[in-house]
């Protein structure tokens, strides 16, 4: 099990949360890997941070935008750049457990998978750990998946060999969503490893701007992605938000986690 990893990460603006998002990568258990970052134009310290790795460690890779393209745009000139057998998903404010990539390959080729994704906990801006689990159906169903995202773009890892590069139009906005509906069409179920292994940052800008974009993208997934009519598409988005707001919550757990205790990682 020594496979390359291509981790990709598209980043603006993070300086404050880079270094540890870096630094998550670089404690994994598992060693074969590459780190993918594109800097989308950022007007901060974001890429004297990660300059700082990459003369460090050859594995950590800087590409610089020489504009603000969007992060459709910078994740998929890191796809272009990735060589790994594996293609992971890291955002560059949160943190991956130690055994993140360990426990998932092993999953992977014991159970002869090409996608599969885990439970996350989630993290405050300053890195408080909150008592926060995001579970999913098991197995996820395509249908499941088609009312609600219930896979953690940070959690995510497919097999490039096997589906190719998957890469969407950079303005497409819901990338990651569309990235699992194609995967899950073509596999119709996709098994998720029934532990946390990775904090997600929940940011105090992104949640008072979201709500209303977030709708709208969503109606974009149905109208454009799939090609729905604009009546069937409102349809669509009717029940997308039932199951948001009904079903999605009976898979978060509201308490302290022992995975979280013993993720090896120090607040």
């Amino acid at each position: 099990m020594n496979d390359l990893v291509s981790i990709l990460t598209p980043t603006y603006n993070t300086e404050k949360f880079i270094r540890e998002t870096i630094e998550s990568v670089e404690n994994q258990t598992y060693e074969n890997w590459e780190m993918i970052l594109v800097d989308d134009g950022s007007t901060d310290d974001t890429v004297s941070v990660i300059e700082e790795f990459a003369q460090k460690d050859s594995r950590i890779k800087l590409f610089k935008l020489d504009k603000n393209s969007g992060n459709g745009f910078a994740r998929n000139v890191a796809l272009e750049k990735a060589s790994g057998k594996y293609i992971a998903y890291l955002d560059s404010d949160d943190l991956w457990f130690p055994t993140k990539l360990e426990k998932q390959l092993q999953f992977l080729k014991t159970n002869n998978l090409p996608f599969t994704f885990s439970y996350y906990n989630c993290i405050d801006e300053e890195g408080n750990i909150l008592n926060r689990r995001v579970d999913a159906p098991k197995p996820l169903t395509y249908k499941q998946l088609f009312f609600c995202n219930y896979v953690g773009n940070l959690t995510a890892i497919y097999d490039a060999e096997y589906f190719g590069k998957i890469k969407l139009e950079s303005s497409e906005k819901r990338q990651d969503w569309r990235i699992w509906l194609t995967i899950l069409k073509q596999l119709k179920t996709a098994e998720v490893i029934p532990e946390s292994l990775a904090f997600y940052r929940i940011r105090k800008d992104s949640i008072s701007s979201s709500k209303f974009k977030l709708i709208k993208h969503n109606f974009g997934v149905y109208r454009d992605f799939h090609g729905y009519n604009f009546i069937f598409s409102v349809l669509l988005m009717m029940r997308f938000l039932y199951t948001q707001l009904i079903i999605k919550p009976k898979y978060i757990r509201f308490k302290t986690q022992p995975d979280v205790e013993n993720c090896g990682l120090k607040f």
